[in-house]
């Protein structure tokens, strides 16, 4: 077996970039159909990229799907995982994995019971960006890791998202849309968390959508937009992250480590590729090329690790255990601002495994 079967759940706007990825880059991956509760939405991405609309209720329990790509909101990842894996299917999910630790669990728990595997969003770790900094930083040129910070601060999605709305629903805001991203890459790049202080906060209470198809309309703000927090990672690294809906403009930087030799400066998080600068005990920042390959969008690349680490039944990168204390490190934010103190997380997980240097589409047999 070198190839699996993937039918999507979902097809809203982020369904395109991984049907085209699904479709044409990643060959241990047959794209078999789409589905979702607007028939119509799954029809046009069927017909689009040439293959079959099937009814949501069926994608469950075709025997020729073997993976159940979950792209809905952040509120049905975890009953559309939960159905996949009672019917015996393997699954990956966009972030966040669920709303709750509860769910999380219940979710690791049906999927051990039934010897399947769940993988989740994000996987742009698993560029050319984040890759070439986690060798750089394992091959010592910073040395020892001291601290980092990072910083996701925009003005929230309703001004370019058709459906912003459930940005700014439970499940959303910046630190659950973005957060992800932000703290995938550090996990992969620091290891675990061990412990966090946080400080979140809502700003306004409506946001008024700008994006042309409901341009006007108001939205009910039900969750923090701006979240500050320190994070304590087991190896005693400290980072500064900050996470808001609320600001117009900045000059921070996404990502950037702090070693006994030298600092790094990490490429945007959401973006597989992007500028690495390095500088060496306070020499000027010097550009560096990648060591990986997927400097492109390569959403998707997640799933095919996945399918992979099926076929050679080995752990997945984008794991369970990663999303799921990505998950706990976002509650314990929340959580610790609620009660204003340090929280010590309960969770952890290995860092994901390096890809091999220069892997691309043509040697996802060496992912």
């Amino acid at each position: 077996m070198n190839q699996l079967n993937v039918g999507i759940i979902g097809c809203g706007n982020i369904s395109s970039i991984y049907l085209d990825n699904l479709h044409d880059v990643f060959d241990n991956i047959c794209l078999v159909g789409c589905a979702d509760l607007n028939e119509e939405a799954a029809k046009s991405q069927a017909e689009k990229y040439n293959i079959e609309h099937i009814h949501l209720d069926n994608m469950y329990t075709r025997e020729d799907i073997d993976i159940i790509l979950n792209l809905t909101n952040p509120k049905a990842h975890y009953h559309v995982a939960k159905r996949a894996l009672e019917n015996g299917k393997h699954t990956y999910a966009e972030k966040p994995l669920t709303i709750t630790l509860e769910e999380g669990q219940e979710l690791i728990d049906l999927a051990n019971s039934k010897g399947l595997k769940i993988g989740c969003a994000p996987d742009t770790f698993l560029g050319a960006g984040i890759q070439t900094c986690r060798k750089l930083i394992d091959d010592g040129w910073i040395g020892e890791p001291i601290a980092a910070t990072a910083n996701m601060m925009c003005h929230g999605h309703e001004s370019w998202h058709p459906n912003p709305d459930f940005y700014y629903q439970l499940g959303g805001g910046p630190l659950f849309d973005m957060g992800p991203y932000y703290l995938t890459a550090l996990v992969t790049l620091l290891g675990p968390v061990s412990k966090v202080y946080g400080s979140a906060k809502k700003s306004f209470e409506t946001r008024k959508i700008t994006s042309k198809e409901q341009y006007g309309k108001m939205i009910s703000v039900n969750v923090d937009t701006h979240i500050s927090a320190l994070l304590n990672f087991k190896n005693n690294v400290t980072c500064q992250l900050n996470q808001s809906f609320d600001v117009w403009k900045h000059d921070l930087p996404c990502i950037e480590i702090y070693g006994t030799k030298g600092s790094l400066s990490v490429p945007d998080p959401n973006c597989f590729g992007g500028t690495i600068r390095y500088s060496h005990k306070g020499t000027d920042w010097t550009d560096i090329p990648y060591t990986h390959g997927f400097e492109e969008n390569s959403r998707g690349l997640g799933v095919a690790d996945l399918a992979q680490s099926i076929i050679d039944k080995r752990s997945a990168r984008a794991s369970i255990d990663l999303a799921y204390h990505v998950l706990d490190i976002m509650h314990g934010i929340i959580n610790s601002s609620k009660k204003q103190q340090v929280l010590e997380l309960k969770t952890t997980c290995h860092r994901p495994s390096p890809l091999p240097c220069g892997i691309d589409q043509h040697h996802l047999h060496y992912l």
